[in-house]
């Protein structure tokens, strides 16, 4: 396990690491989840092996640090991931990032371009979602008031998520949890999605097939981005279907798409 100082207050992001050679190679993990347990399987596959990896876990979550008095907006996460990175000694790295964790990259990447040559979204969140109390999802979290959250909003937060998710969603610090769920809910300044389509590197969006067409996917393969769709899964594509994302997730790595130049739309 691997781990630097992230905060003025001396907390850790910790990671761990798979040896290999190139460029590094970083994977973030989404809300209430964990990379070693989301990525591990295809970090290690044929297609995937041989290069330095790091399966990063953000601050609150996993086996990070928990801080209380840290706000976790994705701009927070983003710099507290680029002060990981730099003292990991990673430049130009390509980024393999699900769900919120994409988020985080794109802000990462428009904030600290020296640190990402290359984005692999996976069904990321590209836009501000409104807050809803049934949604087992981010929106159901931020719907909770923080003190309401901390009080048993968890409790009934555990209980819609399933045992899957809560068996890492349980590792994250309960206000981390909050406060990056209303921050990804919130979304940025400009959105996500605008930031995303004005970085002038390789991008790839992976979705699942059964989501239907992403909305806006015609501006973001004008500009550049390549739209993947992944048939036989969910949102954890790389859990539900790895096969099919370690083929999407390989071509998307080894592809010169041109920034600002057309991208391609599979199904």
């Amino acid at each position: 396990m691997h781990s630097a100082v992230v905060t003025s207050g001396g907390d850790r992001i910790r990671w761990v690491e798979l040896p290999g050679e190139g460029p590094a190679r970083v994977y973030v993990h989404g809300l209430g989840a964990t990379s070693p347990a989301y990525f591990a399987a295809v970090a290690v596959h044929p297609s995937l092996a041989g290069r330095r990896s790091l399966l990063v876990d953000l601050l609150g979550h996993g086996h990070s640090d928990r801080p209380t008095d840290f706000d976790y907006t994705l701009e927070s996460h983003a710099d507290a991931l680029a002060a990981a990175l730099t003292a990991a000694g990673v430049f130009g790295a390509e980024l393999v990032a699900h769900s919120m964790g994409g988020s985080v990259a794109i802000v990462l990447a428009a904030r600290h371009p020296e640190l990402v040559s290359r984005l692999v979204l996976v069904d990321a969140n590209l836009d501000p979602i409104p807050r809803r109390p049934e949604s087992s999802g981010s929106s159901g979290i931020a719907w909770y008031t923080e003190e309401e959250f901390l009080a048993g909003g968890w409790a009934e937060v555990r209980d819609r998520v399933g045992a899957h998710w809560w068996s890492t969603m349980r590792l994250a610090g309960r206000e981390a949890l909050h406060r990056s769920a209303v921050h990804l809910a919130r979304g940025t300044t400009p959105t996500m999605r605008e930031l995303l389509l004005e970085l002038d590197i390789p991008r790839a969006y992976l979705l699942p097939e059964a989501d239907g067409p992403l909305p806006g996917a015609e501006a973001l393969a004008a500009a550049g981005v390549a739209v993947v769709a992944i048939p036989d899964c969910g949102h954890n594509i790389m859990l539900d279907n790895p096969e099919g994302f370690v083929r999407a997730a390989a071509a998307a790595l080894a592809s010169a798409v041109t920034p600002g130049g057309p991208g391609t739309v599979e199904s």
